[in-house]
């Protein structure tokens, strides 16, 4: 379609999309399941804190609901992202292929290893990490030695990368890989935003040495806060309890450590939260996979916009459903904003850019054009599962 956006006519249609009358929130948790009962019983039972039989559940639950070996629940999204980059080899000074458009928990996890983010473009189809920029990036600086690839221009070693799957949809995991083995740097997935969502049939996650989940109140499924480290190697695996549980050695009655590790292991209680969630996770996938068709249908006939659809080969999760303006209505993008909110549509565009913030605004990187391009287009629009479906 051709002609100026109608602010007025987006706002009417989303209205008209998620169907309640009054306020409504970006994404908001549902608890119509056994939240309750576990939690009654977590409580009944007294070990609340990191020991305890849900935590174990919520762990064996993950690893089957993903297909991957291990699942090592973890204190949110963040620490399990910090804690996997470790586990692949990340040191200080080392450098961290990361997209620059992404949530900063993707570089802070990078910088808690002291550790330089490198940011690389995404592309349109995905919104993800770009296989096409990332080769085109290490042929520009990698330098292969006997220690790995250097960065010839800053002399730090480039250590992983990191693609992350922007709001459920999963990034051109097939070409990330072979251009990530071609170079021989491990891949470690961001996957926090794509609980349930299926890359070529087999769930996002268990493509990469390692891969970090959330469970932060605002995700497809809820912990309160949590996360997850998912792994096929045993030895990770290992590691990542052991790192993630203060690096205790076992014994029944001392406490005696090995090494530096983290207080990260998730609550009993929050696990029991988490248990009750998984077990909706299918039918949260299925009603917001309803909930972006209602979006594209009702958005096919207006102009200057349209709704991202999941790239080809992927069955995403649709955790946030994502508006992309015409690259000619981006000056409308604020006002937009402000009318959606206004009219009690809680929406919001994309993170800043990454190498837009203060303290990454000196790192390394390539072209950023297409990333900067999405970062002007994109408004995140009510995406709860409790919405539309009228």
């Amino acid at each position: 379609m051709t002609g100026r956006l109608d602010i007025r006519e987006v706002v009417e249609v989303v209205r008209g999309v998620v169907g309640v009358a009054d306020s409504v929130a970006l994404h908001e948790p549902e608890f119509s399941g056994n939240e309750k009962t576990y939690l009654n019983d977590c409580i009944d039972s007294t070990f609340v804190s990191s020991v305890g039989e849900f935590v174990d559940r919520f762990e064996t639950m993950l690893s089957a609901r993903t297909g991957s070996r291990h699942a090592i629940a973890c204190v949110n999204g963040t620490a399990a992202l910090q804690v996997a980059l470790q586990l692949a080899g990340v040191r200080a000074n080392d450098e961290v292929i990361v997209p620059a458009l992404t949530f900063v928990a993707t570089a802070n996890s990078v910088s808690f290893l002291a550790a330089v983010p490198h940011f690389v473009d995404s592309e349109s189809r995905t919104l993800g990490l770009s296989a096409s920029a990332l080769a085109e990036r290490l042929d520009a600086v990698g330098e292969r030695g006997p220690h790995g690839v250097r960065n010839a221009q800053t002399g730090r070693r480039i250590a992983a990368i990191v693609p992350m799957h922007a709001f459920g949809h999963p990034v051109d995991l097939a070409g990330l890989l072979e251009v990530a083995e071609a170079w021989n740097i491990p891949v470690v997935e961001d996957a926090t935003e794509s609980v349930g969502t299926l890359y070529r049939n087999r769930h996002t996650g268990t493509f990469g040495l390692l891969s970090a989940l959330s469970f932060n109140g605002n995700k497809i499924i809820t912990t309160g806060g949590g996360g997850a480290i998912l792994t096929g190697d045993d030895e990770l695996a290992r590691r990542a309890k052991h790192v993630t549980t203060t690096a205790k050695l076992p014994h029944r009655w001392a406490f005696d450590h090995d090494e530096i590790g983290y207080n990260f292991r998730l609550p009993n209680l929050n696990a029991a939260l988490g248990c009750a969630q998984l077990e909706q996770l299918d039918g949260f996938v299925a009603r917001k996979r309803r909930l972006a068709d209602q979006y594209r249908a009702a958005f096919c006939h207006v102009s200057g916009i349209q709704v991202f659809v999941e790239p080809e080969g992927a069955r995403s999760n649709y955790w946030l459903n994502a508006l992309l303006l015409d690259e000619s209505e981006t000056e409308q993008r604020d006002k937009l904003l402000d009318e959606l909110n206004d009219a009690g549509v809680m929406s919001r565009p994309a993170w800043t850019l990454l190498h837009r913030l203060p303290m990454y605004c000196e790192c390394p990187r390539g072209h950023l054009l297409v990333a900067e391009g999405l970062g002007r287009r994109i408004v995140n629009v009510p995406s709860s599962a409790r919405l539309g479906h009228a």
